[in-house]
């Protein structure tokens, strides 16, 4: 079997030095300083990194390697999965934004994920078959490699088409805030299909937040061809509207050729946004999540901007899922938190 790896994108917001970092490059004169771009909860970390850990190591034994990319920061994964799971063989390593952006230094730091997400391929030693985890993305049951590539070795995607007209409208109508439009996460597919143009023009693949089963040669063969496209997509140190959705012009492009297979959400894909004027709606999705026996991957978006009932009951569930009490844990470290601050 061709190996697996897995590319988990992660940062530590509130670390002291990655705040000072981001707080010096904002307003840096390039059009950056949209409050949606750089808004806490966008590098915020409240321990998702560990829930996609322990979903891997737990639910899918069959990897070859989990790579963590992040920005001079460690997660310290190597000693969670030692602890919880100590008969593991996968190797796990810290991917440092300085390693995919070499050669392009100058374009750091960084705090955008689709900049980054340009340079992914680019990890030393990564597969031909590889899949794009955030962290807030998790397994929640045993999945095999037939999940995410089939036999011919073609991506299966979570998506469905989606007109290439009607997102241009709803972007053109959207009401402007605080002067300027949201630059939302289909404005970046809607701008990787303006890249491919032709058939894209009329139709894109709308991506459903998962994991995302990619091929490291077509990226290397298109940047190749396209070396220009690579520096202007990386160059934007936060979310630019300029920018398109690497993961999105691969698939569109697939699935345009007939090279990758579509499925839609079904009951195989859970997604929670937890906020506190969702609390009703929140509970009941997770009280369908609870019972989904046919749910394999979840994302979670933004768990720290939920209520404290709504992060509890979701932590609970993934612990439960997973077999680890997340609750204990976070207990744990907010008790060595608080005994260095006294320190």
């Amino acid at each position: 079997m061709e190996p697996i790896d897995i590319v988990i994108t992660w940062v530590d917001g509130e670390d002291p030095i990655h705040k000072a970092k981001r707080r010096k490059f904002l307003g840096n004169g390039r059009g950056e300083t949209f409050a949606e771009v750089a808004a806490p909860t966008r590098f915020r970390s409240v321990g998702e990194i560990y829930f996609c850990i322990a979903s891997i190591l737990r639910f899918a034994p069959f990897v070859h390697h989990i790579y963590i990319v992040t920005d001079a920061q460690n997660p310290h994964a190597d000693r969670f999965a030692a602890r919880f799971f100590p008969e593991s063989h996968i190797p796990i390593t810290v991917v440092d934004h300085r390693t995919i952006f070499r050669d392009y230094e100058d374009l750091l730091p960084t705090f955008n994920s689709l900049s980054i997400e340009t340079m992914l391929w680019r990890i030393p030693g990564l597969s031909e078959r590889f899949v794009y985890f955030n962290d807030d993305v998790l397994l929640v049951a045993p999945v095999s490699p037939s999940d995410w590539y089939d036999e011919a070795g073609q991506p299966i995607i979570y998506g469905y088409w989606h007109c290439t007209w009607t997102a241009r409208l709803v972007r053109w109508l959207r009401l402007p805030k605080h002067g300027h439009r949201t630059f939302t996460y289909k404005d970046s597919m809607l701008n990787a299909a303006d890249v491919l143009g032709g058939e894209a023009r009329k139709r894109f693949v709308r991506m459903i937040h998962a994991s995302l089963p990619l091929q490291r040669s077509f990226f290397e063969q298109f940047y190749g061809q396209h070396p220009e496209l690579l520096v202007e997509n990386a160059r934007w140190r936060f979310r630019n509207p300029h920018q398109f959705n690497p993961q999105s012009l691969f698939i569109t492009y697939l699935a345009l050729h007939n090279r990758c297979v579509l499925r839609p959400q079904g009951q195989t894909v859970i997604y929670l946004a937890p906020r506190p004027e969702r609390i009703k709606k929140v509970a009941q999705s997770l009280r369908a999540a609870i019972v989904n026996r046919a749910a394999k991957i979840c994302c979670i978006n933004s768990l720290d901007m939920g209520a404290p009932e709504q992060q509890l009951g979701i932590v609970a569930w993934i612990g439960q899922r997973l077999g680890i009490d997340f609750l204990a844990l976070r207990a744990e470290r907010l008790r060595k938190q608080q005994a260095e601050e006294r320190a």
